[in-house]
């Protein structure tokens, strides 16, 4: 599947029923669209099975209750239409793109209560996020916005407003010739890059920044997960910007980045070591397991 993302052959689950890829739209007064009420989930299919598939539907659920909207679909409905959509794609290899937003209704203003809140799925067949950083490692600017604190948004939603400053950061990154940025937080702490989250190494200890201002995403727990299974100390805490120049290795974490190694964050050079290597391709395995 290629070419702009409207223009596809294909199905998308649409509110109960499956349609023409090129006919899931919505109506430009669309609540989500004007104030960013939508909450979505990232997901990767491998041979057929969806990674920690119920785990993002249930976590769909509750960003849209974090955001005050209920989705109307159980988690057990959730699951059965993300399965219909890669059926009618026919697809086993996929990422898969739950969203539910607050579409139009009888308000248009910043309140919306009245408004009904949908849920789509789509899939499509979708590569490595950062192409060949995968095996080189990627090249990440510093961002110039912060992760706001929990007391200006709730962070642990994965709610479509609060990617706004992760595409002006992204976009930024790009024109100079990297792969994504890194982002602190509001109070200058090391937090995550604009879609994935950090992990780095010194003297054979791993470092994570603690998610107390943004996303604990699903592949970051599992990575923490299997460095503990290996015996491999893992401190989550609060980072400061010029630790960096400690580290010796240092990876991204998430659905789309998967495992990637990290080879440069600005003026910090990183070696695309063994123990990068090695969850990358342990990752690989578990996924497909």
């Amino acid at each position: 599947m290629a070419g702009a993302y409207d223009n596809r052959d294909g199905k998308i689950w649409m509110d109960g029923k499956l349609v023409e890829w090129r006919d899931a739209n919505v109506h430009i007064l669309t609540h989500a669209m004007h104030y960013a009420s939508s909450v979505f989930e990232g997901e990767r299919c491998y041979d057929g099975k969806i990674f920690k598939s119920r785990q993002h539907s249930e976590r769909l659920i509750k960003s849209g209750q974090l955001i005050d909207f209920e989705i109307p679909y159980t988690v057990d409905e959730i699951e059965a239409a993300k399965r219909a959509a890669l059926d009618a794609n026919g697809l086993t290899d996929a990422y898969v793109r739950p969203v539910a937003w607050r579409g139009s209704g009888e308000d248009m203003g910043v309140a919306a209560s009245r408004n009904p809140v949908h849920l789509a799925v789509a899939v499509w067949e979708w590569g490595a996020y950062y192409g060949d950083a995968k095996m080189k490692g990627a090249k990440l600017d510093i961002a110039k916005w912060k992760r706001p604190s929990p007391e200006c948004a709730p962070s642990q939603a994965k709610a479509a407003g609060l990617y706004m400053i992760a595409t002006m950061s992204k976009h930024a990154a790009e024109a100079k010739g990297c792969s994504d940025a890194l982002m602190f937080d509001y109070r200058g702490y090391v937090a995550e890059c604009t879609g994935a989250n950090l992990f780095f190494v010194k003297d054979g200890e791993v470092h994570t920044p603690k998610p107390d201002a943004f996303l604990n995403g699903l592949t970051r727990q599992t990575v923490i997960e299997m460095l503990t299974q290996k015996g491999i100390k893992v401190h989550e805490r609060h980072i400061m910007p010029d630790e960096l120049e400690g580290f010796e290795q240092a990876w991204l974490t998430g659905s789309a980045a998967e495992v990637t190694p990290i080879a440069q964050i600005g003026d910090y050079n990183f070696e695309v070591g063994a123990l990068a290597k090695d969850i990358a391709t342990d990752y690989e395995k578990l996924v497909r397991a």
